[in-house]
């Protein structure tokens, strides 16, 4: 088993030269960030008659053994500075946020581990325990070790970067771009405004996440996040979210903002928005996406298996296909698994349920649940009061999230910061 060294056990140490005089004290050391899983240490920063130097960590002997050595014949004399790519063990990791990506939460750096490994030290881990911050707090013995199972492998955490003073050092896309939006928002919500910023500026690269992500977030943080943009900003993050999601934040902004921003949306964007925004949030009307899925009465197995694929519904609203008659009223409803499994040449509205449970605009969401329960349904249609035409469907998950209580998720500790 490789042995694993706390970073706070030598932090701040004396540092001794070949005959044993202490000639500094250590600051800080450098590992270099990059393609590795495990950052190399380059060096320490050393504090020698007050100056702040750079020793390689070349020239540094006796880390494994708890005393620091230096094992050159002379310092280079010039003050450290930080190059492109470099990060301070103890300034920007040690008690600060980090995320750790596989689990998609956020942790706090208590204690820095590394190792020696192929004869190079390397950043191994974190350890987020409290015992780890007692040790840091209180100390102990120089060289202490501990097992690797108490730490969270570096591999998979994320630094926050935004105050380390390195334009190259950005949160990458491609690792936030594995957790799925909920996760990010949570983080998003876990984190202080400035991480926010920093999380929501990684996945602007990917714009279709991005409004996924505002999906995902509580009322106060999307109006945080949405405060600082330009109502052109704005329309544009709303113009990629759903029609009921966007209505619900354009509700929720400040008076003077919700005609601009409204104005800027694409016309068959806005055209939904108005429509949704027309009824009250707490009902049917309010609740309800007006992207559903549908075919005419006509059409075979194949083809509504057809219209699914090349649909952009979002993918919890297309467990039913729809199918109208000619005059557009809803006669029946088809889920995936009678499609997938009946012939292609068979008619859709054969393997549909044609006695349509469905609810109407005014509806509240007792009286939804109620409906939704009953006929054990995922999605369900709304029809306007006259029966003559569907006008959008509400989706399990959209109910939920209204019946569970504002906060629930921070009242359960899922948005608790890891120990």
């Amino acid at each position: 088993m490789t042995d694993i060294l706390h970073l706070s056990t030598f932090l701040h140490r004396p540092i001794y030269d070949s005959d044993g005089d202490r000639i500094g004290r250590v600051q800080d050391p450098v590992a270099r960030l990059g393609n590795d899983a495990h950052p190399p240490v380059v060096g320490v920063v050393v504090r020698i008659e007050g100056r702040n130097l750079f020793v390689p960590i070349r020239k540094i002997g006796g880390l494994s053994e708890g005393r620091m050595t230096f094992k050159g014949k002379r310092v280079d004399l010039r003050r450290f500075e930080r190059r492109p790519g470099e990060l301070l063990l103890a300034e920007d990791l040690l008690a600060r946020h980090l995320i750790n990506l596989v689990r998609g939460r956020l942790i706090i750096a208590n204690e820095i581990e590394i190792a020696q490994i192929d004869g190079r030290w390397e950043v191994v881990g974190v350890d987020p325990g409290r015992r780890s911050f007692l040790r840091r707090v209180l100390g102990q013995n120089v060289g202490q070790r501990v097992k690797t199972e108490a730490i969270v492998d570096f591999a998979s955490i994320e630094p926050f970067v935004s105050h380390v003073p390195s334009a190259r050092l950005r949160i990458p896309y491609r690792k936030l771009a594995k957790l799925h939006p909920a996760q990010i928002a949570d983080l998003v919500e876990q984190a202080s405004h400035e991480e926010g910023e920093e999380i929501i500026e990684a996945v602007g690269l990917d714009r279709e996440l991005e409004a996924d992500v505002f999906e995902e977030l509580d009322v106060t943080h999307q109006l945080e996040f949405l405060e600082a943009r330009s109502d052109v900003d704005a329309a544009r993050l709303l113009s990629r979210m759903e029609p009921d999601n966007a209505a619900d934040l354009i509700s929720e902004v400040d008076q003077d903002r919700r005609l601009p921003i409204l104005e800027q949306l694409p016309t068959d964007q806005q055209t939904k928005v108005r429509q949704l925004l027309s009824y009250n949030a707490e009902t049917a009307g309010g609740l309800m996406n007006t992207d559903f899925v549908s075919v005419p009465s006509s059409a075979t197995v194949a083809d509504a298996l057809d219209t699914v694929r090349n649909s952009r519904v979002p993918g919890e609203s297309v467990h039913a296909v729809f199918i109208l008659d000619e005059s557009g009223q809803p006669v029946g409803a088809a889920t995936l698994a009678p499609l997938v499994r009946a012939r292609g040449t068979e008619l859709a509205l054969s393997v549909a349920r044609t006695q349509l449970a469905h609810v109407h605009p005014h509806w509240d969401l007792h009286r939804i649940a109620r409906k939704m329960s009953d006929f054990n349904l995922t999605v369900l249609p709304v029809l306007d009061d006259e029966h003559s035409k569907m006008i959008g469907v509400i989706t399990v998950d959209d109910l939920l999230e209204e019946l569970l209580p504002q906060g629930w998720r921070r009242e359960f500790g899922m948005t608790a910061v890891e120990e």
